[in-house]
């Protein structure tokens, strides 16, 4: 039964870490690093490296076989579940030209390792086309839809350029700005309750992309 609820959506399986009577969004937490990927005319992907919670990570690890000889295969094995989740979910990740969103490429490529009580999960999330920079500002926000998650970066400094984009690009973190109702609302919300989709993107950083032509 473990190893059948690490296949379901992430929101699912965290979902389950808390208590019912428990109230108040997020229930998980994840630490993000990220890097923009490209050359000096095309963005070409993201290079993410998300740190879960140590009870999350507890979580995907319990019930799994940790020994010496056999840790390095299970570690892989739950980075295959995840990563199949988080394909199906387009990642989490949000990017737009404007109003246009700008699709991915199926990607399983990632490792999981374990520092302390913590999971990262380091993976590659490629544009389905390289994507030419110009002088509209693109925007880039990763999120939960319902906010059970809080995925966020603890500062500008955990976001990169890649060294050719860098020479043409620029970007500025923008923190969320929920109202006191809407920041009311979600804290009010508890895990056994129906999600509200639209929480997480009112709580979530935006990343806007500058660039030179």
């Amino acid at each position: 039964m473990k190893n059948n609820l690490k296949l379901l959506p992430l929101i699912l399986i965290v979902s389950l870490l808390t208590p019912v009577s428990t109230q108040a969004h997020p229930h998980s937490w994840i630490d993000m690093k990220t890097k923009i990927e490209g050359n000096e005319s095309q963005i070409t992907g993201f290079t993410m490296s998300w740190t879960f919670d140590s009870i999350t990570s507890a979580y995907m690890l319990d019930g799994e076989d940790l020994s010496a000889e056999n840790k390095a295969a299970t570690l892989n094995k739950i980075k295959d579940s995840v990563m199949e989740n988080i394909n199906v979910e387009h990642y989490f990740t949000y990017f737009y030209d404007g109003e246009t969103p700008i699709k991915y490429a199926f990607s399983n490529k990632g490792t999981l390792t374990q520092k302390g009580s913590k999971l990262t999960l380091d993976f590659y999330v490629p544009l389905s086309k390289p994507k030419a920079i110009s002088d509209r500002p693109l925007k880039l926000a990763i999120f939960e839809p319902s906010y059970y998650v809080d995925m966020s970066w603890d500062s500008k400094n955990d976001i990169q350029l890649s060294s050719a984009l860098s020479k043409r690009c620029s970007f500025e973190l923008i923190p969320p700005n929920p109202s006191p109702e809407q920041v009311s609302y979600a804290m009010s919300l508890g895990v056994d309750e129906d999600p509200d989709d639209a929480l997480g993107q009112l709580f979530t950083q935006t990343v806007f992309i500058n660039c030179l032509k």
